[in-house]
């Protein structure tokens, strides 16, 4: 009987120790989430190791989940304005995919998205069998006819700082990349016009509250998520 009062004790004070970690960092989240600071970390890595590139040899665009899919399709659609700028670059696309059920597979998918936007079959090259960022620059490193070779890397703003590092570890010379970053929508014009005679309220028009604070939210989990993956990266020896 003492042992179980100790255990539950012992219980007690770890569960309430997490429950007042978890609540003081959803309290730093939800401060962060009314400033800059998410966005801009999220930003940085879209950026930071961005370098100009002429006339790439090759456009590595990154997949994204499912097809169709809102991060898919966006890759597919810098990929399109990339491929029309340098139309002498071949275009490879990196996305698991089973050969045997291969005109079933997103990456298949996103081939026929970017044969929809004009872009010739012979200029798209696959990589089919990488499953994480590291293997699927080691493979394309064998698809490059050298390690000379100029690559642009066409994937999310997040995902871009360490795709570049990974490249680079995997022996490419010169590497940059394209991060696609979504058009802001013009919140002005959420905000209705004042009808005469009637008071807008507070909460309708506050446009931080309604919308940047949970778009900041999402860049906080997103930015954290990515900056563990870098962590184990670096562990593994990958960047």
């Amino acid at each position: 009987m003492i042992a179980i009062k100790a255990t539950l004790r012992f219980l007690y004070k770890y569960i309430r120790k997490v429950i007042y970690a978890t609540g003081w960092i959803f309290a730093i989240m939800l401060t962060l989430s009314f400033t800059d600071y998410p966005y801009l970390a999220y930003h940085w890595l879209g950026t930071n190791k961005i370098e100009k590139i002429d006339n790439p040899d090759y456009i590595i665009v990154m997949g994204a989940g499912g097809m169709p899919g809102p991060q898919g399709l966006l890759r597919c659609y810098y990929t399109a304005l990339v491929a029309e700028e340098y139309p002498k670059s071949k275009i490879i696309v990196a996305l698991p995919a089973d050969s045997a059920a291969f005109e079933d597979s997103d990456h298949f998918a996103m081939i026929n998205e970017l044969l929809r936007w004009g872009i010739d079959s012979e200029r798209i090259l696959s990589e089919k069998k990488g499953t994480n960022t590291f293997t699927q620059a080691v493979n394309i490193k064998q698809i490059a006819e050298r390690n000379s070779s100029k690559i642009l890397i066409i994937t999310s703003p997040e995902h871009m700082y360490r795709s570049i590092l990974t490249f680079r570890k995997a022996g490419f010379e010169t590497v940059s990349g394209v991060a696609t970053f979504e058009n802001p929508f013009d919140e002005e014009l959420l905000i209705e016009e004042p009808v005469k005679g009637k008071r807008n309220s507070e909460p309708e028009r506050n446009l931080n509250l309604r919308y940047n604070m949970w778009s900041y939210l999402q860049y906080e989990i997103i930015v954290m998520r990515e900056f563990t993956a870098i962590t184990y990266y670096k562990i593994m020896g990958y960047i």
